[in-house]
Protein backbone atom coordinates (compact mmCIF):
# COMPACT_ATOMS: atom_id res chain seq x y z
CA UNK A 1 0.00 0.00 0.00
CA UNK A 2 2.64 2.33 0.81
CA UNK A 3 4.12 1.88 -2.22
CA UNK A 4 1.29 2.75 -4.38
CA UNK A 5 0.58 5.57 -2.49
CA UNK A 6 3.48 7.71 -2.12
CA UNK A 7 4.18 8.51 -5.11
CA UNK A 8 0.56 9.23 -6.10
CA UNK A 9 -1.42 13.00 -6.07
CA UNK A 10 -4.87 11.49 -5.92
CA UNK A 11 -6.22 7.94 -4.23
CA UNK A 12 -9.12 6.85 -5.24
CA UNK A 13 -11.13 4.34 -2.55
CA UNK A 14 -12.82 2.00 -4.53
CA UNK A 15 -14.20 -0.25 -1.93
CA UNK A 16 -17.21 -2.04 -1.19
CA UNK A 17 -20.26 -0.91 1.05
CA UNK A 18 -22.15 -3.74 1.65
CA UNK A 19 -25.59 -2.84 3.55
CA UNK A 20 -25.70 -4.13 6.86
CA UNK A 21 -28.72 -5.50 8.34
CA UNK A 22 -30.62 -2.53 9.01
CA UNK A 23 -30.08 -1.50 5.08
CA UNK A 24 -27.30 1.29 6.11
CA UNK A 25 -23.86 0.86 3.72
CA UNK A 26 -21.21 -0.59 5.84
CA UNK A 27 -18.28 1.91 5.92
CA UNK A 28 -15.62 -0.09 7.57
CA UNK A 29 -13.89 -1.23 4.57
CA UNK A 30 -13.25 2.68 3.90
CA UNK A 31 -12.88 3.90 7.23
CA UNK A 32 -10.01 1.07 7.96
CA UNK A 33 -8.37 2.36 4.72
CA UNK A 34 -8.36 5.55 5.39
CA UNK A 35 -6.46 5.18 9.07
CA UNK A 36 -3.84 3.44 7.48
CA UNK A 37 -3.82 6.10 4.30
CA UNK A 38 -2.79 8.65 7.55
CA UNK A 39 0.08 6.67 8.68
CA UNK A 40 1.52 6.50 5.27
CA UNK A 41 0.97 10.05 3.71
CA UNK A 42 3.62 12.85 4.31
CA UNK A 43 2.72 15.31 1.41
CA UNK A 44 -0.82 16.76 0.03
CA UNK A 45 -2.97 13.91 -1.55
CA UNK A 46 -6.68 13.88 -2.69
CA UNK A 47 -8.42 11.56 -1.00
CA UNK A 48 -11.57 10.39 -3.82
CA UNK A 49 -14.66 8.27 -1.95
CA UNK A 50 -14.96 6.45 -5.41
CA UNK A 51 -17.03 4.15 -3.55
CA UNK A 52 -20.75 4.66 -2.97
CA UNK A 53 -21.38 6.19 0.44
CA UNK A 54 -23.66 7.64 2.39
CA UNK A 55 -24.26 11.44 2.92
CA UNK A 56 -21.33 12.29 6.00
CA UNK A 57 -19.03 9.60 4.67
CA UNK A 58 -16.47 11.99 3.64
CA UNK A 59 -16.05 13.96 6.62
CA UNK A 60 -16.33 10.44 8.39
CA UNK A 61 -13.09 9.72 6.20
CA UNK A 62 -11.41 12.71 6.94
CA UNK A 63 -11.87 12.20 11.07
CA UNK A 64 -10.37 8.81 10.11
CA UNK A 65 -7.43 10.24 9.07
CA UNK A 66 -6.69 12.74 11.06
CA UNK A 67 -5.72 10.17 13.91
CA UNK A 68 -2.27 9.91 12.20
CA UNK A 69 -1.86 12.66 9.65
CA UNK A 70 -2.11 16.73 9.56
CA UNK A 71 -5.23 18.22 8.27
CA UNK A 72 -3.43 20.04 5.64
CA UNK A 73 -1.66 16.76 4.03
CA UNK A 74 -4.84 15.91 2.44
CA UNK A 75 -8.44 16.58 1.24
CA UNK A 76 -11.05 13.79 1.14
CA UNK A 77 -13.51 14.43 -2.05
CA UNK A 78 -17.00 12.75 -3.14
CA UNK A 79 -16.60 11.32 -6.88
CA UNK A 80 -19.57 8.89 -7.25
CA UNK A 81 -19.20 6.81 -10.35
CA UNK A 82 -22.21 6.28 -12.78
CA UNK A 83 -21.29 3.39 -14.54
CA UNK A 84 -23.66 0.54 -16.10
CA UNK A 85 -23.11 -2.87 -16.16
CA UNK A 86 -22.04 -4.50 -19.03
CA UNK A 87 -20.92 -1.08 -20.50
CA UNK A 88 -18.89 0.45 -17.35
CA UNK A 89 -15.67 0.72 -19.76
CA UNK A 90 -17.75 3.14 -22.09
CA UNK A 91 -19.07 4.82 -19.44
CA UNK A 92 -15.91 5.84 -17.47
CA UNK A 93 -14.35 6.68 -20.97
CA UNK A 94 -16.96 8.93 -22.02
CA UNK A 95 -18.92 10.06 -19.24
CA UNK A 96 -22.45 12.07 -19.69
CA UNK A 97 -21.23 13.92 -16.55
CA UNK A 98 -18.91 14.11 -13.69
CA UNK A 99 -19.82 15.00 -10.18
CA UNK A 100 -17.19 16.20 -7.88
CA UNK A 101 -17.71 17.48 -4.37
CA UNK A 102 -14.89 19.22 -2.79
CA UNK A 103 -15.09 22.39 -0.86
CA UNK A 104 -11.30 22.75 -1.25
CA UNK A 105 -10.04 25.37 -4.35
CA UNK A 106 -6.61 22.83 -4.21
CA UNK A 107 -8.20 19.42 -4.35
CA UNK A 108 -11.09 21.00 -7.13
CA UNK A 109 -8.16 21.87 -9.25
CA UNK A 110 -6.53 19.15 -9.40
CA UNK A 111 -9.72 16.44 -10.24
CA UNK A 112 -10.43 18.82 -12.87
CA UNK A 113 -6.91 18.38 -14.34
CA UNK A 114 -7.81 14.32 -13.82
CA UNK A 115 -11.40 14.31 -15.66
CA UNK A 116 -10.53 17.10 -18.38
CA UNK A 117 -9.00 14.83 -21.30
CA UNK A 118 -12.66 12.40 -20.51
CA UNK A 119 -15.14 15.57 -21.27
CA UNK A 120 -13.72 16.66 -24.62
CA UNK A 121 -17.15 16.68 -25.80
CA UNK A 122 -18.32 19.01 -23.75
CA UNK A 123 -19.85 17.19 -21.13
CA UNK A 124 -20.08 18.71 -17.43
CA UNK A 125 -17.63 18.22 -14.77
CA UNK A 126 -20.14 19.33 -11.66
CA UNK A 127 -18.12 20.58 -9.06
CA UNK A 128 -20.61 20.88 -5.13
CA UNK A 129 -20.06 20.76 -2.14
CA UNK A 130 -18.97 16.65 -0.44
CA UNK A 131 -22.50 15.80 1.14
CA UNK A 132 -24.38 17.03 -1.99
CA UNK A 133 -22.09 14.92 -4.12
CA UNK A 134 -22.46 11.60 -1.72
CA UNK A 135 -26.64 12.52 -1.99
CA UNK A 136 -26.52 12.87 -5.87
CA UNK A 137 -25.45 9.23 -6.87
CA UNK A 138 -27.88 7.93 -3.87
CA UNK A 139 -30.89 9.91 -5.95
CA UNK A 140 -29.92 8.89 -9.15
CA UNK A 141 -30.51 5.70 -8.59
CA UNK A 142 -33.47 5.86 -6.45
CA UNK A 143 -34.91 8.22 -9.25
CA UNK A 144 -34.25 5.67 -12.18
CA UNK A 145 -35.52 2.42 -9.95
CA UNK A 146 -38.89 4.65 -8.74
CA UNK A 147 -39.64 5.16 -12.76
CA UNK A 148 -39.25 1.26 -13.42
CA UNK A 149 -41.25 0.58 -10.31
CA UNK A 150 -43.72 3.56 -11.37
CA UNK A 151 -44.26 1.90 -15.23
CA UNK A 152 -44.34 -1.34 -13.55
CA UNK A 153 -47.11 -0.41 -11.56
CA UNK A 154 -48.86 1.08 -15.13
CA UNK A 155 -48.32 -2.45 -16.36
CA UNK A 156 -50.19 -4.30 -13.82
CA UNK A 157 -52.92 -1.55 -13.86
CA UNK A 158 -53.32 -1.86 -17.85
CA UNK A 159 -53.48 -5.95 -17.38
CA UNK A 160 -56.66 -4.64 -15.09
CA UNK A 161 -57.67 -2.13 -17.33
CA UNK A 162 -57.63 -4.02 -20.91
CA UNK A 163 -54.59 -1.25 -22.00
CA UNK A 164 -51.27 -1.96 -23.50
CA UNK A 165 -49.08 -1.19 -21.48
CA UNK A 166 -46.54 -0.39 -25.09
CA UNK A 167 -48.74 2.46 -26.38
CA UNK A 168 -48.67 3.61 -23.00
CA UNK A 169 -44.75 4.02 -22.61
CA UNK A 170 -44.61 5.33 -25.99
CA UNK A 171 -47.25 7.73 -25.39
CA UNK A 172 -45.59 9.21 -22.15
CA UNK A 173 -42.14 8.23 -22.96
CA UNK A 174 -42.56 11.03 -25.95
CA UNK A 175 -42.71 13.74 -23.55
CA UNK A 176 -39.16 15.04 -23.20
CA UNK A 177 -40.20 15.77 -19.84
CA UNK A 178 -40.18 11.84 -18.98
CA UNK A 179 -37.85 10.74 -21.27
CA UNK A 180 -38.13 6.87 -23.00
CA UNK A 181 -35.38 5.47 -21.17
CA UNK A 182 -36.58 3.33 -18.13
CA UNK A 183 -39.86 3.26 -18.85
CA UNK A 184 -39.25 -0.65 -20.24
CA UNK A 185 -41.94 -2.72 -17.66
CA UNK A 186 -41.15 -6.20 -16.26
CA UNK A 187 -40.34 -8.31 -13.50
CA UNK A 188 -38.67 -5.52 -11.63
CA UNK A 189 -34.92 -4.83 -11.28
CA UNK A 190 -31.76 -6.39 -9.50
CA UNK A 191 -28.42 -6.34 -9.59
CA UNK A 192 -26.35 -4.57 -6.33
CA UNK A 193 -27.20 -1.16 -7.42
CA UNK A 194 -30.86 -0.68 -7.36
CA UNK A 195 -31.72 -2.80 -4.14
CA UNK A 196 -28.46 -1.42 -2.26
CA UNK A 197 -29.09 2.33 -2.96
CA UNK A 198 -33.09 2.57 -2.76
CA UNK A 199 -32.31 0.67 0.42
CA UNK A 200 -29.28 2.84 2.15
CA UNK A 201 -30.95 5.79 1.19
CA UNK A 202 -34.14 5.16 2.56
CA UNK A 203 -31.79 4.03 5.69
CA UNK A 204 -30.32 7.48 5.54
CA UNK A 205 -33.45 9.19 5.94
CA UNK A 206 -34.91 7.31 9.13
CA UNK A 207 -31.80 8.31 10.78
CA UNK A 208 -32.52 11.77 10.76
CA UNK A 209 -36.22 10.96 11.33
CA UNK A 210 -38.10 11.78 7.69
CA UNK A 211 -40.31 8.65 6.43
CA UNK A 212 -39.22 8.59 2.71
CA UNK A 213 -42.53 7.24 1.93
CA UNK A 214 -41.97 6.89 -1.93
CA UNK A 215 -39.04 4.95 -1.96
CA UNK A 216 -40.57 2.41 0.54
CA UNK A 217 -43.39 1.86 -1.99
CA UNK A 218 -40.77 1.17 -4.64
CA UNK A 219 -39.18 -1.36 -2.34
CA UNK A 220 -42.37 -3.26 -1.98
CA UNK A 221 -43.66 -2.80 -5.37
CA UNK A 222 -40.10 -4.26 -6.52
CA UNK A 223 -40.30 -7.19 -4.38
CA UNK A 224 -43.50 -8.27 -5.40
CA UNK A 225 -43.01 -8.05 -9.04
CA UNK A 226 -39.77 -9.84 -9.04
CA UNK A 227 -41.92 -12.96 -9.11
CA UNK A 228 -45.52 -11.54 -11.36
CA UNK A 229 -45.02 -13.94 -13.76
CA UNK A 230 -45.56 -17.28 -10.91
CA UNK A 231 -49.20 -16.19 -10.18
CA UNK A 232 -49.77 -16.02 -14.00
CA UNK A 233 -48.29 -19.74 -14.32
CA UNK A 234 -50.29 -20.96 -11.66
CA UNK A 235 -53.36 -19.54 -12.93
CA UNK A 236 -52.72 -21.27 -16.17
CA UNK A 237 -52.52 -24.55 -14.76
CA UNK A 238 -55.52 -24.09 -12.66
CA UNK A 239 -53.37 -23.63 -9.32
CA UNK A 240 -51.45 -27.06 -9.62
CA UNK A 241 -47.90 -26.93 -11.28
CA UNK A 242 -46.39 -29.81 -8.91
CA UNK A 243 -44.58 -32.17 -11.73
CA UNK A 244 -44.26 -29.36 -14.52
CA UNK A 245 -41.04 -28.47 -15.79
CA UNK A 246 -40.39 -25.61 -17.54
CA UNK A 247 -37.39 -23.62 -19.86
CA UNK A 248 -35.99 -20.88 -18.31
CA UNK A 249 -33.95 -18.31 -20.46
CA UNK A 250 -32.31 -15.76 -18.62
CA UNK A 251 -29.95 -15.73 -14.81
CA UNK A 252 -28.95 -12.63 -14.83
CA UNK A 253 -30.47 -9.38 -13.84
CA UNK A 254 -29.87 -7.81 -17.07
CA UNK A 255 -28.35 -8.73 -20.28
CA UNK A 256 -24.55 -8.14 -20.61
CA UNK A 257 -23.53 -9.05 -17.59
CA UNK A 258 -23.35 -12.41 -15.43
CA UNK A 259 -24.73 -10.73 -12.39
CA UNK A 260 -27.34 -12.44 -10.32
CA UNK A 261 -27.31 -10.29 -7.73
CA UNK A 262 -30.63 -9.74 -6.41
CA UNK A 263 -31.87 -11.31 -9.56
CA UNK A 264 -35.34 -11.99 -10.08
CA UNK A 265 -35.10 -15.06 -12.07
CA UNK A 266 -33.95 -16.80 -8.51
CA UNK A 267 -36.97 -15.75 -7.10
CA UNK A 268 -39.14 -17.06 -9.83
CA UNK A 269 -36.92 -20.71 -9.50
CA UNK A 270 -37.18 -20.91 -5.56
CA UNK A 271 -41.29 -20.20 -5.84
CA UNK A 272 -41.67 -22.76 -9.00
CA UNK A 273 -39.25 -24.96 -7.01
CA UNK A 274 -41.62 -24.50 -3.95
CA UNK A 275 -44.30 -25.77 -5.90
CA UNK A 276 -43.14 -29.22 -6.81
CA UNK A 277 -42.43 -28.01 -10.36
CA UNK A 278 -38.78 -28.63 -12.40
CA UNK A 279 -36.55 -26.31 -14.15
CA UNK A 280 -33.78 -25.97 -16.70
CA UNK A 281 -32.53 -22.72 -17.39
CA UNK A 282 -29.80 -21.15 -20.18
CA UNK A 283 -27.90 -17.81 -19.76
CA UNK A 284 -25.11 -16.70 -21.67
CA UNK A 285 -22.85 -15.89 -19.04
CA UNK A 286 -24.33 -16.65 -15.69
CA UNK A 287 -25.15 -20.17 -14.79
CA UNK A 288 -21.97 -20.60 -13.35
CA UNK A 289 -22.80 -18.11 -10.39
CA UNK A 290 -26.37 -19.95 -10.23
CA UNK A 291 -24.78 -23.19 -10.17
CA UNK A 292 -22.90 -21.81 -6.84
CA UNK A 293 -25.70 -20.48 -5.70
CA UNK A 294 -28.17 -23.59 -6.56
CA UNK A 295 -26.29 -26.28 -7.41
CA UNK A 296 -28.31 -29.21 -8.99
CA UNK A 297 -31.74 -28.27 -7.59
CA UNK A 298 -32.16 -26.74 -11.06
CA UNK A 299 -31.37 -28.12 -14.27
CA UNK A 300 -28.59 -26.27 -17.04
CA UNK A 301 -28.64 -26.48 -20.69
CA UNK A 302 -25.74 -25.67 -23.61
CA UNK A 303 -27.81 -23.34 -25.38
CA UNK A 304 -31.26 -21.89 -25.50
CA UNK A 305 -33.15 -24.41 -27.48
CA UNK A 306 -31.97 -27.53 -25.44
CA UNK A 307 -33.31 -26.04 -22.43
CA UNK A 308 -36.66 -26.30 -24.04
CA UNK A 309 -36.70 -30.26 -24.57
CA UNK A 310 -39.53 -31.79 -22.77
CA UNK A 311 -40.75 -28.27 -21.15
CA UNK A 312 -44.01 -27.28 -20.41
CA UNK A 313 -43.94 -23.90 -20.78
CA UNK A 314 -40.77 -21.29 -21.51
CA UNK A 315 -40.73 -18.49 -18.95
CA UNK A 316 -38.56 -15.37 -20.53
CA UNK A 317 -36.69 -13.51 -17.01
CA UNK A 318 -33.65 -11.42 -18.63
CA UNK A 319 -33.74 -9.59 -22.22
CA UNK A 320 -30.40 -11.05 -24.12
CA UNK A 321 -30.35 -10.08 -27.75
CA UNK A 322 -30.28 -13.65 -28.57
CA UNK A 323 -33.31 -14.15 -27.20
CA UNK A 324 -35.41 -11.46 -29.01
CA UNK A 325 -35.75 -13.20 -32.58
CA UNK A 326 -36.11 -17.17 -31.81
CA UNK A 327 -36.76 -19.44 -34.14
CA UNK A 328 -40.40 -20.16 -33.14
CA UNK A 329 -41.04 -23.21 -35.18
CA UNK A 330 -38.15 -24.61 -33.40
CA UNK A 331 -39.31 -23.25 -30.13
CA UNK A 332 -43.22 -25.20 -30.57
CA UNK A 333 -41.24 -28.20 -31.66
CA UNK A 334 -39.43 -28.45 -28.68
CA UNK A 335 -42.04 -27.79 -26.13
CA UNK A 336 -44.87 -30.02 -24.79
CA UNK A 337 -47.06 -27.07 -25.55
CA UNK A 338 -46.79 -23.83 -27.21
CA UNK A 339 -46.68 -21.68 -24.18
CA UNK A 340 -44.62 -18.72 -23.07
CA UNK A 341 -44.33 -16.30 -19.98
CA UNK A 342 -42.50 -13.70 -21.12
CA UNK A 343 -40.85 -11.03 -18.17
CA UNK A 344 -39.51 -8.96 -20.20
CA UNK A 345 -42.14 -8.37 -23.38
CA UNK A 346 -39.76 -9.29 -25.71
CA UNK A 347 -42.50 -10.24 -28.88
CA UNK A 348 -44.59 -8.44 -30.13
CA UNK A 349 -48.23 -9.95 -29.65
CA UNK A 350 -49.18 -10.15 -33.13
CA UNK A 351 -45.77 -11.74 -33.94
CA UNK A 352 -46.80 -14.76 -31.50
CA UNK A 353 -50.26 -14.72 -32.23
CA UNK A 354 -49.27 -15.79 -36.06
CA UNK A 355 -46.84 -18.15 -34.47
CA UNK A 356 -49.90 -19.77 -32.67
CA UNK A 357 -48.47 -19.53 -28.94
CA UNK A 358 -50.33 -18.79 -25.74
CA UNK A 359 -48.26 -16.01 -24.55
CA UNK A 360 -48.55 -13.72 -21.35
CA UNK A 361 -46.21 -10.98 -20.66
CA UNK A 362 -46.49 -8.03 -18.88
CA UNK A 363 -49.24 -5.12 -19.08
CA UNK A 364 -50.42 -6.79 -22.48
CA UNK A 365 -52.71 -8.46 -23.57
CA UNK A 366 -52.86 -12.07 -23.27
CA UNK A 367 -52.85 -14.16 -26.36
CA UNK A 368 -54.28 -17.73 -26.59
CA UNK A 369 -53.59 -20.09 -28.80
Amino acid sequence: MKEAVVKAKIIFLALPTPPGEDGSADLSYILSVAKELGKIITDYKVIVDKSTVPVGTAEKVRVAMLENVKEEFFDVVSNPEFLREGFAVDDFLKPDRVVVGTTSEKAKKLMDELYRPYVRSGNPIIFMDEKSAELTKYAANAFLATKITFMNEIANLCEKLGADVDMVRTGIGSDDRIGKRFLFPGIGYGGSCFPKDVQALAQSASQVGYDFKILDAVMAVNEKQKSSLVPKIKAYYKNDIKGRHFALWGLAFKPDTDDIREAPALYIIAELLAAGAKVTAYDPEAMENVKKQLGDKIGYAGDQYEALKGADALLIATEWSLFRTPDFEKVASLLKAKVIFDGRNLYGLAQVKESGFTYYSIGREIIRA
